[in-house]
């Protein structure tokens, strides 16, 4: 059944989206968080969605007569040199060149949803849908899983779908906390116009939270609980919103598992549970990899192919400042970096580590730009809003990606893509006499 609806309304959506490229933008993004692959079979299976739709949005573009101009700022550039890097790299790479390959394979499609970001996207309208496509795809999947986790008491596993980029629970986990500011944004925005709207937005953000419990994520739990803090302290509405904490607490409380429970109480004995330790001998391998190859690294994935494992195992005791406890290298197997940044660092050196910092870094002195300008000025309100959110969610990605290998996540880029948008389409033509101007009519007003 889904299959026939799949393939029925294709048609009509591949004419808006030639019609009007930034549906086409949205679904791009819809189709790279949601994978309709895997909820379809026979005919409908085989098919590229996002490919496809990729294809359309791009070509939506070439084909349109007005096109907006490409404003890349210091992030946009340091987003390109940063892929140019990785391409380097990938040349230089000593793990396994097919590996290597596909995952810069996988990159260059991110970059491109980055720069066709900010090449569409030009008005509120845009920014709204393509918010809608995140929470309709990240988030329909966390409610569906949420409620399964619900009926089977906490007894459900809640996992990504196999062979997509959310496939990790642990990577699930930090997705779904990542969209619970873009669901407050868009509650603030529409659900005032409909309760029905306020209703399942406000339902949303509750399931994605269980989803984090039924993940059983100790990244997605710090992550989720440094966001609810941000939260609460900067909210109106404290009351309401410890009434909220106290329902999510007694329902989870309820469904949680006393696995779930002693992951979570381990955090504070880190150093002595052996899984984590195992990330902190990864961390410390990604770590010989840059100081052996300082500039491009090993290239992509190169610490996961198990000959390299093996050759900085035979250096692991060169940097005992580097604390491991008594944990020692796996022999067995290799394995992945477990940290977004020692990720960057062993795959592409100190030289491509310095850029991906400084992409967020940039991008979080960017958000407090717009805050800033946008308060001066009066400008309306949604803008302030939505530029909270949308470092709220990266703010989420870094801490949940600190103990993963996350690095190169699609939603990251777009969100930061966002950010530049903002900046530049709708703060972009605020010239400094009219700033002042806008400033002088502001306070005016506050003072009256």
């Amino acid at each position: 059944m889904r299959d026939v609806f799949l393939l029925a309304i294709l048609p009509f959506l591949l004419y808006a989206m030639a019609m009007r490229p930034f549906i086409a933008l949205g679904l791009w993004v819809w189709t790279a968080l949601f994978f309709p692959n895997a909820w379809v079979y026979g005919p409908a299976g085989a098919i590229r969605y996002n490919l496809l739709i990729a294809g359309f949005t791009i070509g939506g573009w070439l084909l349109s007569k007005q096109k907006a101009r490409l404003y890349l700022t210091t992030t946009g550039w340091l987003v390109l040199v940063f892929f140019a890097w990785t391409t380097v790299s990938s040349f230089l790479q000593i793990g396994d060149p097919i590996a290597t390959w596909d995952y810069w394979n996988r990159f260059l499609k991110i970059v491109i949803l980055f720069v066709f970001v900010l090449l569409i996207v030009e008005r509120k309208l845009h920014i709204d849908f393509m918010l809608w496509c995140i929470v309709l795809s990240i988030g329909f999947y966390g409610n569906l899983e949420a409620l399964k986790f619900v009926a089977s008491g906490g007894g459900h596993m809640i996992e990504g779908l196999p062979g997509h980029v959310l496939g990790d629970r642990n990577e699930l986990a930090v997705a779904f906390v990542m969209t619970l500011p873009i669901c407050y944004y868009l509650m603030t925005e529409y659900g005032n116009k409909s309760r029905i709207i306020w209703f399942g937005l406000v339902c949303t953000m509750g399931l994605l939270v269980l989803g984090v419990i039924g993940t059983q994520s100790r990244g997605g739990f710090i992550s989720l609980l440094v966001l609810g803090a941000y939260f609460f302290i900067k909210s109106d509405r404290k009351i309401m919103l410890s009434l909220a904490i106290v329902v999510l607490v007694v329902i989870a409380a309820q469904l949680a598992s006393s696995e779930w429970l002693s992951r979570i109480d381990s955090i504070d004995s880190a150093n002595q549970d052996a899984s984590f330790m195992g990330r902190v001998v990864a961390w410390k391998l990604s770590f010989i990899l840059a100081w052996e190859h300082p500039l491009f690294g090993g290239g992509f994935r190169a610490l996961e192919s198990y000959p390299v494992w093996i050759e900085l195992s035979q250096q692991f005791h060169s940097f005992p400042w580097f604390y491991t406890g008594d944990a020692v290298p796996d022999v067995r197997r290799s394995h992945a970096a477990h940290s977004a940044y020692f990720q960057v660092m062993g795959d592409h050196g100190f030289g491509g580590l310095i850029l991906y910092i400084s992409i967020l870094l940039t991008s979080f002195l960017r958000s407090r730009r717009i805050h800033k300008v946008a308060s001066r000025t009066g400008m309306p309100s949604w803008i302030k809003n939505l530029n909270t959110m949308l470092q709220l969610s990266l703010f989420a990605f870094c801490v949940g990606s600190a103990a993963l290998s996350f690095a190169y996540f699609d939603l990251s880029f777009a969100l930061i893509a966002l950010l530049i948008v903002i900046e530049k389409r709708m703060l972009g033509t605020m010239t400094p006499e009219k700033e002042k101007r806008m400033t002088t009519i502001s306070v005016t007003r506050q003072e009256s």
